[in-house]
């Protein structure tokens, strides 16, 4: 691997641009057809063979006008639908539940109410409680309506999708607001009768994932993957656009040098409306002939790396390895994270690392807001984090590294210990019938 030679490429921050320029692209959309076909290009370009588009059918979610109206003094306050909200209108008194942890449901009656929460936990909270979950609480305790509050100062509401893979639309109309707007809806009109309205357009349509394949025609593969659809407030720089990049750099970087074992390229569409894509990825590809998964998602929107090795101690120790010889810090923890691309084959028991950017701030940072856009993604960090990545995935195709997978009995009994469960049960996600 030339790291010269990656140290001055333009090859990812080009892709970077092209997806960025191509906009929001929510799932089925036009938009994320588009990325795709592009995504397939740049892969074909640095080197990729085999490159083709899996298409699949999904359940498409387009949004139209939403809104909310105080009752009392007619007043409208803007907000954004929540994707696979449905399109409706419900009314009812606001109930401002904070955070929405587990026990503020239990504590509260919220039977025909529009129940608010914030979009991140308190710091000392146990664990993270994810959107959908706060949703599935408020549906099962009645409410009428849901609004979703950003913690991000600016302005900046905070979308993200609904649903469950059996139920992909949601029950109750739901809008993200902004912590500014939240905030004020909460001191005026607590207790007071809210509309929340959603027009959506709801109707089948079709995604796709973008394959390609460099390295020695193994039968064993590592699998180096990302998303390339993206929430359609902001332009996908960060969420996903990074990630993307990042894979098209790698591949490009990786596809003259000598690997021991296959790199397979696989760029999903449909994430944002909870991992479609790698869902279908994860049931059409053979997972026992993958070595190891790598999911790059958020990457370069801070300095620093972190790879969540998911219990699987040779992935911990090369992401600690590669930090070392560059130098570089790579914070590396075993934490299981239920939450992206990966979430499919880890759930499965494939060796899986998730490598994001460091938090540097609320949440997600920009992502899933306004805000996610080019201007937010330093070239320095996407470069230099694509060099450390392609070293761990030469590393990785060694035919000395070997990996294990496991039961996924042992993944659920790991997300019992960690805690999780509960909130994968209380999303619809548990995938391990009763527990």
């Amino acid at each position: 691997m030339d790291i010269n030679a990656l140290f001055t490429s333009e090859v990812g921050w080009s892709h970077l641009e092209t997806l960025t320029d191509i906009g929001g692209r929510l799932p089925g959309s036009d938009a994320e057809r588009r990325a795709a076909e592009a995504t397939a290009d740049a892969l074909a370009a640095a080197g990729g063979r085999n490159v083709r588009l899996d298409t699949y059918d999904i359940a498409g979610w387009e949004r139209g006008d939403s809104g909310i109206t105080a009752r009392e003094t007619g007043e409208t306050f803007g907000g954004v639908a929540l994707p696979r909200s449905p399109s409706e209108t419900a009314s009812g008194p606001l109930v401002d539940l904070g955070y929405g942890l587990p026990e503020d449901f239990a504590e509260t009656d919220l039977s025909g109410r529009i129940v608010m929460v914030a979009a991140d936990v308190p710091e000392d909270a146990d664990r993270h409680v994810h959107r959908t979950e706060k949703y599935g609480r408020a549906v099962e305790n009645g409410a009428a309506g849901f609004l979703f509050r950003s913690t991000l100062d600016g302005d900046l509401p905070m979308t993200g999708s609904l649903g469950t893979e059996d139920e992909p639309i949601g029950e109750i109309p739901a809008v993200a607001v902004s912590k500014e707007c939240g905030l004020m809806l909460a001191r005026r009109f607590e207790g007071s009768d809210l509309e929340v309205a959603v027009e959506a357009t709801i109707e089948p349509t079709t995604s796709r994932n973008v394959h390609a394949e460099i390295g020695p025609d193994t039968d064993e593969a590592i699998l180096l993957t990302s998303h390339v659809d993206a929430h359609d407030l902001g332009t996908g720089a960060v969420d996903n656009g990074t990630g993307t990049a990042g894979v098209v750099e790698i591949v490009d970087a990786l596809s003259g040098v000598d690997l021991d074992t296959r790199v397979h390229a696989v760029v999903f569409g449909s994430e944002e409306i909870n991992l479609v894509g790698s869902e279908h990825g994860a049931r059409e590809l053979d997972t026992d002939r993958v070595k190891a998964v790598l999911n790059l998602d958020g990457i370069a929107q801070s300095r620093d790396l972190e790879a969540y090795t998911h219990g699987f101690e040779a992935l911990r120790t090369l992401a600690e390895e590669t930090g070392e010889r560059f130098d570089h810090p790579i914070a590396v923890s075993d934490r299981t994270i239920p939450f992206s691309d990966h979430w499919p084959f880890v759930r499965r028991g494939v060796p899986t690392c998730f490598f994001t950017a460091a938090a540097e701030g609320p949440l997600r940072g920009w992502g899933h807001t306004h805000g996610d856009s080019l201007d937010k993604v330093d070239p320095r960090d996407l470069r230099e984090q694509t060099i450390l990545l392609a070293a761990f995935v030469a590393a990785l195709a060694d035919a000395d590294v070997e990996t294990t997978h496991e039961p996924p009995e042992a993944i659920a009994d790991r997300l019992e210990a960690e805690g999780q469960a509960e909130g994968l049960k209380a999303m619809g996600w548990w995938p391990y019938g009763d527990g």
